[in-house]
């Protein structure tokens, strides 16, 4: 029996740890993370990943203002809609070209 599977936990596959104690997640993991926080239960050997998302550190400052977070995640609903407004300068022109 699964302990996990009472939090939505399904098995999806066997693996094996390679010469270097690595272990493929495989392509039935579809993530988009490329960052995970790892947790040992070291009682059950148990391992949990948690994707992470990352950001640099210039940014943090908006989860720590509700109001900007709030405007942010309005605009990237309103994106995601497709309601865009064209911008008054075309920006491609400061692509680098190399």
């Amino acid at each position: 029996m699964n302990s996990l599977a009472h939090v939505n936990f399904e098995e999806i596959a066997e693996v094996k740890a390679d010469s270097k104690n690595r272990i493929s997640l495989g392509r039935k993991v579809r993530s988009l993370a490329k960052h995970y926080r790892v947790y040992h239960d070291s009682s059950t050997g148990k391992i949990l990943l948690e994707p992470l998302v990352m950001l640099p550190i210039s940014e943090p400052w908006l989860d720590k203002n509700p109001k900007s977070k709030a405007a942010v995640e309005r605009g990237l609903a309103q994106a995601k809609a497709g309601r865009l407004v064209k911008a008054k300068e075309d920006f491609a022109k400061y692509i680098d070209a190399a």
